[in-house]
């Protein structure tokens, strides 16, 4: 990422493609969120490429063929959207005191993972999430998006001119938390009425997009670079509109795409991603390729070809061990609860395990189709994470890094 820091529906009834996108998947998952993500975290992977590449930032050396990947702060732009759009229970003091704790951007030290510098924004988004959902519920959504936009927006005309709003400016990135506040703005289109559903939104992104390529094409790459903050702001209509057009289902060609087994592999791991491929970049781009490459695009195929499957699959790894445990097991107890049993099935076979399962499930209650047991529906909303049906507020996917799938529902 390149920054100015660093460089159900009746069974009688055919169900409607927007209830099949939700439901074929789990009332939490939306399709293509997580390919979304995970193309989103592969871009960041290609603009740190292209940044050893064609080095010279804020300039761009490189042939129009490849221009393009310099923009890697747009990723950032689509992963804050996309935790505005995912994110809708209330954080408790327990999560505020650990996501607020991560300060990185206020006090300027030496950094381990250069690509850690958004993560810290991304946890102050989540302590101002409550704040955000209060003008929701007494203003509108509509309303909290413009309160934010005003504010950020002045805070970047008073910039240049006021050294306490320049330094906010540096620090603390205003203009993603009015892509986090778009973002929350879309996750409305999930429980929206049809009227407000049927809306051509994938025409309205592309729309909102053509005026921002037209400007960054016109002003160059160095003026754009250079100006993030206001294109940040003109590009978030069009992510908005882009993640609207995703939750219901259009253009079903994308949707199609967004859903493929290559994209959702990389959705699953899309946060692991991020977090650990820049010291990898880092270590083959000066340790075994530099020197040894002439700069330009013979160095870029040759870190494409060697960092894209290294990075991708270390990722993978991670995310096996440090994420997706705690993605299928919301917690420590049941995290534990799942280890015990996958010890004690290896211990004493899957028969005798299975007629405990059996037992247990006969013994507290029905079942689903898949064996497990099931709970009261209203628990298992609040197990869960998503908020009760009788409150307001959709069913929304978990944030950027991940893995939309829940086990063990009914």
């Amino acid at each position: 990422m390149t920054d100015s820091r660093e460089h159900p529906p009746p069974a009688t009834a055919p169900a409607a493609p927007e209830a099949r996108a939700l439901e074929a998947t789990g009332p939490s998952r939306v399709v293509g969120l997580d390919g979304i993500r995970g193309l989103a975290a592969l871009f960041v992977v290609l603009n740190h490429i292209f940044e050893r590449a064609w080095p010279g930032y804020p300039a761009n050396p490189a042939p129009f063929w490849a221009a393009w990947l310099s923009y890697g702060r747009f990723s950032v732009v689509m992963f804050i959207a996309l935790s505005g759009f995912s994110r809708w229970a209330v954080p408790n003091g327990k999560s505020v005191v650990v996501y607020g704790l991560l300060v990185q951007d206020v006090f300027s030290v030496g950094s381990p993972n250069r690509a850690f510098w958004s993560i810290a924004i991304e946890a102050q988004l989540y302590v101002l999430l409550p704040l955000l959902l209060l003008l929701v519920r007494r203003l509108s959504a509509r309303a909290m998006v413009g309160l934010v936009a005003a504010i950020v927006v002045t805070i970047g005309l008073l910039g240049p001119h006021v050294p306490l709003m320049n330094s906010a400016l540096i620090k603390f990135i205003p203009d993603l938390a009015v892509l986090f506040a778009v973002g929350l703005l879309a996750s409305g289109i999930v429980t929206a009425g049809e009227r407000t559903r049927s809306r051509p939104w994938a025409g309205y992104a592309l729309a909102a997009t053509m005026p921002v390529i037209a400007l960054m094409v016109v002003k160059g790459s160095t003026w754009s670079n250079l100006n993030l903050f206001w294109l940040d702001l003109a590009s978030a209509p069009a992510v908005g509109c882009f993640l609207a057009a995703i939750a219901t289902s259009r253009p079903r060609p994308v949707i199609s795409f967004l859903d493929g087994r290559l994209p959702r592999s990389l959705g699953a791991c899309s946060y692991s991603l991020y977090l650990t491929h820049m010291p990898i970049v880092i270590a083959v781009s000066y340790g075994l390729v530099l020197g040894r490459v002439t700069s330009g695009t013979p160095m870029f195929f040759a870190l494409a070809a060697i960092l894209l499957p290294v990075t991708v699959s270390f990722a993978r790894l991670f995310a096996a061990v440090f994420e997706l445990p705690f993605q299928r097991h919301r917690g420590w107890v049941p995290l534990r609860q799942a280890m015990s049993a996958r010890l004690w099935q290896r211990h004493t076979g899957p028969a005798v395990v299975a007629g405990r399962s059996r037992n247990a499930s006969q013994a507290s209650g029905p079942r689903n189709q898949a064996g497990g047991r099931c709970r009261p529906v209203r628990q298992q909303l609040v197990a869960d994470g998503a908020r009760p049906a009788s409150r307001q507020g959709p069913l929304v996917p978990p944030g950027p890094g991940d893995c939309a799938t829940r086990s063990g529902s009914c």
